[in-house]
């Protein structure tokens, strides 16, 4: 009787799910219906293939069935409420191609066990990406029933994305087509991608979605909107300094990896997207996941509420930059054990007080970045000329991650320090005039301290995260660490990979303006096998004076 009375049970709960499956199939239909009755000029209706009316059938009222779902405000505009009504739009105006294209109703959040919410299945850190599962985004109505991810594809750059489908540059409906996109060689799998202690910031198998997950899709009528979140490809690199690298004899050209007397190197180039398993993150930063999700959701002006809505969703695609992989030699001897590998981790912004896009990019020689990041290369290069493996891998974390305004406001205060408090600059009304400045008060002493002063902190790059790449590329150790950083070392051995040797900037790469950052940095922390300064020391190294 006991098991007639369970089977009952079970069959009454099946009924009631597919009930309210086709009810909620019902209301999207009806939804989608009224949405494009009311982006049609004033006095017209559609009629269906029955030849009823569109206009006849009701607005749905907010029911359960809704939870979360409001209709979409009416924009105000700022002086609403001061000035006489204006006169009414011309239907031809209310057509126009400024015209909104979204849904009148707007999806704010969504709730576990909530009516028509079922998340794809999400077992981070299983071996079989299968079982695993696709990591699913994309808020598309096809999809946003089945996610289970937080943020948005593309990292900072889903911003821009929002912006072409506004201004109608891109269809809301796009969907990407993978066509001959496959990786242009085979990285993994390796066992660190079945670990989910070990590989927490990204997606192991984020370059295989289209094609390892096809039948998940298929399985949807190939209706789920799935996207990579790592490419591979193969490249050459071009860069002056290599030139003369080769000119020098500090490069040979063997036609394999430095192709040519150009110093022109043959690359395979890796590009990650950031994808966070948030309870992961948040044992790497030792706190809680409850702590990690109202930070988040707090400090970025609340665009995630589903961060507080679903702890059932524990993956995060966060806006902001990724990372990309340079692969020198095969890219097979990088995981190994028996060749040897030389690596550099860079950083794309380590000078707080000039953007190190001047230096990367435009070759500012107020830092060592552009320096280091060419003889990081050169090295990688050497080692896999010799059999082994280079890697250079460069994350973007522009000004340490503090910003680059941020970055930039020391120096300025550096520079407000000099002007006297009784110039006309300085009074509020006493003149309009820029002070004519000289800059003398740059000193490594006060590197890190101005930083601190206006960000709070001197640092927030936070490398707990970093050594995932590490990982995914089944790195198993390191020979040689072209790094000064003792941050990047601490969270590279903290996560079980050993390095062998730590290669500091040769002193003849070191431009001379830039002694204030990385004697300042040696007295901090980072490795030297030279002198380490005292603080009266470091309080006479100076930066170059401007003449005004």
């Amino acid at each position: 009787m006991a098991a007639s009375g369970m089977d009952e049970v079970r069959d009454a709960l099946k009924a009631i799910a597919l009930s309210q499956s086709q009810l909620m199939s019902a209301f999207d239909s009806v939804s989608q219906r009224v949405s494009e009755l009311e982006k049609r000029p004033n006095g017209t209706a559609a009629e269906d293939a029955n030849g009823s009316s569109v206009a006849d059938i009701p607005t749905p009222s907010p029911t359960p069935l809704g939870a979360g779902f409001v209709r979409t405000p009416p924009m105000l505009p700022a002086d609403a409420g001061t000035q006489s009504p204006p006169k009414p739009a011309s239907p031809e105006s209310k057509s126009g191609s400024s015209a909104s294209t979204f849904s009148s109703r707007i999806i704010l959040t969504t709730y576990p066990k909530q009516i028509g919410i079922k998340p794809l299945p999400m077992e981070w850190g299983a071996a079989d990406p299968v079982q695993r599962g696709p990591v699913t985004v994309s808020r598309a109505p096809s999809t946003i029933r089945r996610r289970n991810a937080l943020g948005a594809h593309g990292g900072s750059y889903s911003i821009y994305y929002a912006l072409a489908v506004a201004s109608k540059e891109l269809p809301a409906d796009h969907k990407p087509d993978f066509t001959n996109t496959e990786p242009a060689v085979n990285i993994g799998p390796f066992p660190q991608w079945g670990d989910k202690k070990k590989i927490v910031a990204m997606d192991p198998w984020g370059h295989q979605v289209p094609w390892i997950f096809k039948d998940v899709m298929e399985k949807e009528n190939g209706m789920l909107d799935l996207r990579p979140t790592i490419a591979i490809t193969k490249a050459h690199m071009k860069l002056p300094e290599l030139e003369e690298s080769v000119r020098s004899g500090r490069l040979v050209p063997d036609g394999k990896v430095c192709l040519n007397s150009m110093g022109e190197l043959a690359v395979t180039k890796v590009a990650v997207e950031p994808v966070w398993y948030l309870p992961g993150v948040a044992e790497r930063f030792g706190i809680d996941e409850g702590t990690l999700r109202r930070s988040l959701f707090e400090h970025t002006g609340g665009m995630y509420p589903e961060l507080i809505t679903r702890g059932d969703i524990k993956v995060f695609l966060p806006p902001i930059g990724g990372l990309t992989v340079y692969i020198f030699g095969d890219p097979a001897k990088m995981s190994d054990p028996s060749k040897r590998l030389a690596l550099r981790i860079h950083d794309e912004a380590r000078k707080t007080s000039d953007p190190c896009n001047g230096s990367d990019v435009f070759g500012s020689d107020i830092c060592t970045c552009r320096p280091y990041l060419i003889f990081g290369i050169e090295e990688a290069v050497k080692e896999a000329q010799n059999g082994g493996s280079g890697v250079v891998i460069y994350f973007r974390k522009e000004g340490r991650a503090l910003g680059e305004v941020t970055k930039v406001l020391p120096y300025v205060n550096s520079l407000a320090a000099l002007i006297p408090k009784s110039h006309p600059y300085c009074i509020p009304g006493g003149g309009r005039t820029a002070p004519r400045i000289k800059r003398g008060e740059d000193r490594a002493s006060d590197y890190f301290k101005r930083t601190e002063n206006i960000a709070g902190v001197k640092d927030m790059r936070f490398q707990a995260l970093m050594p995932d790449i590490l990982h995914w590329l089944g790195i198993t150790k390191i020979d040689r660490m072209l790094s000064m950083s003792n941050m990047k070392h601490d969270a590279i051995v903290g996560q079980g990979i050993p390095i062998h040797e730590r290669v500091e900037l040769p002193e003849d790469l070191i431009p001379a303006d830039s002694r204030v950052e990385i004697d300042a940095k040696i007295t901090a922390g980072y490795f030297t096998t030279g002198h380490r300064m005292t603080d009266d020391e470091l309080k006479a190294v100076q930066g170059r004076i401007w003449e005004e």
